[in-house]
């Protein structure tokens, strides 16, 4: 490699083939990571801010990521300010405990959660949307036969980083397409058999706009949040945000707000300020992780 004679910063918004694509000073650099991030198994990630050198001539290294505010496992992505998760009112049927898993990721690491209900010309959505409307998280709509681009950016994307996640055949990608008809996305069909669809975007990857920058992600799995995500047993109820109010106020102080007598939080569930769903779901984590060891998690 030639001599190193500017040093940039800038922000990654690809990894392919082991080549990190770095946005800095308006141009996007071919990079290398110097094998030091291996060593410390702290590779960079898509959404890293890093210091850049460019040499007279050879690759562009990352000499240096700078300090993250978040990062997600898998997807590997980092400094997200908003995660999007799309959900479909049918085609296929939403899964509130994986949408509630997702929710709960985003607030354990600091990102704000929104979820957007898709296809709602398929379906009636008004169950779904009350279920996260009430459970005080930010809640919009959307039908790809029906849609104001200009108004959909500005209420979904946020200023900074926004991720967009969700099963596979919601329609993430069509709702990207919407909001940004720049990016053309592949969208993928829905499996008639099966009711599902087949995932199309296969790598994380920013695409710049407006408000900053859109991240598609490959979607969470089921397997990935249970392995690389889990939240400690003690640490699922802030996650829910509607519980905090309540979380103080049960009878005793070790309690698991899953089926105690004097429970706050089963209360507010019975009266109807909690919606059950989302206790459901939370019960459901609980009870996936109450055994774990805390060096099973390492």
């Amino acid at each position: 490699m030639g001599d190193f004679v500017i040093t940039e910063k800038g922000i990654i918004t690809k990894l392919v083939g082991g080549f990190y694509y770095v946005e800095a000073a308006e141009k996007v650099y071919e990079c290398k990571a110097r094998g030091a991030f291996r060593i410390k198994g702290n590779a960079p990630c898509v959404g890293d801010s890093v210091e850049i050198g460019i040499p007279d001539d050879g690759y562009c290294v990352i000499e240096s990521v700078l300090d993250r505010k978040n990062r997600l496992v898998r997807p590997a992505l980092a400094n997200i300010d908003r995660l999007v998760i799309v959900a479909s009112s049918a085609q296929p049927s939403p899964n509130t405990l994986i949408i509630d898993k997702m929710i709960a990721t985003a607030v354990k690491k600091g990102i704000e959660p929104m979820v957007v209900i898709s296809k709602t010309d398929l379906k009636n959505p008004e169950e779904l949307y009350r279920i996260y409307k009430n459970s005080g998280i930010k809640t919009e709509l959307f039908s790809s036969k029906s849609y104001d681009a200009e108004e959909l950016r500005k209420s979904i994307l946020a200023p900074g980083l926004t991720a967009f996640t969700g099963n596979s055949g919601v329609g993430k990608s069509t709702l990207l397409n919407a909001m940004l008809p720049s990016l053309t996305l592949e969208t993928g069909d829905i499996s008639q058999k099966l009711g599902r669809g087949r995932h199309t975007t296969r790598q994380v990857e920013l695409h710049k706009c407006e408000q900053g920058y859109v991240a598609d992600t490959p979607g969470f799995s089921t397997v990935d949040l249970q392995r690389y995500e889990i939240i400690k047993k003690d640490e699922i109820a802030p996650c829910f945000t509607e519980f905090i109010p309540y979380l103080n106020d049960c009878r005793f102080t070790s309690c698991s707000h899953t089926k105690e007598l004097g429970c706050a939080v089963l209360e507010a569930v019975r009266e109807g300020k909690i919606e059950k769903s989302r206790h459901t779901s939370y019960v459901a984590m609980y009870n996936e992780v109450k055994d774990i060891k805390e060096w099973e998690m390492k």
